[in-house]
């Protein structure tokens, strides 16, 4: 998966080194899918993680984006699958669904490699803690601090 494996690699972490307060869940989902919908109505918010590519930055600079920011264009600002959260948040609403969403990304250094590589870039592995830190203390601003396995806390 090499870089576009940011998202699980996250998630891994997140499993790994965090207890998530009790109204908070933690998903490896793969890329978004309508299949997904439902959940729009499920929470009060969604955060996403994913490898952005395109920006012209360094390898391992962190963004967080409003969904609509990365909406409906390639580029710097979009995720690196098709469906992007603000998509499954405009086909929610014609359903009648909402909820708040959050996009945190990372610039990768290589999504595309010539053969089968499994794990991050080395840049990218160096900054994945501090996109781990983000997203806990994103959570934690929305009231929902987690709380490190080893006794800290965000």
């Amino acid at each position: 998966m090499l870089d576009d494996g940011l998202g699980p690699a996250v998630y891994e972490e997140l499993e790994r080194a965090w207890t998530m307060p009790d109204n908070v869940d933690v998903f490896d989902v793969g890329c978004l899918t309508m299949d997904l919908i439902n959940v729009v109505d499920d929470y009060d918010v969604i955060v996403t993680v994913d490898a952005v590519d395109g920006t012209g930055d360094e390898a391992g600079t962190v963004y967080r984006f409003e969904p609509d920011a990365m909406a409906r264009h390639s580029g710097a600002t979009a995720s690196l699958h098709d469906l992007k959260l603000v998509d499954l948040f405009d086909a929610a609403t014609l359903l009648g669904y909402e909820c708040e969403g959050l996009c945190l990304g990372m610039q990768i250094e290589n999504a595309s490699p010539s053969e089968l590589v499994v794990g991050l870039t080395p840049k990218v592995a160096q900054r994945l803690p501090f996109l781990v830190d983000v997203l806990v203390g994103e959570l934690a601003r929305l009231g929902s601090a987690p709380v490190r396995k080893d006794g800290g806390t965000a």
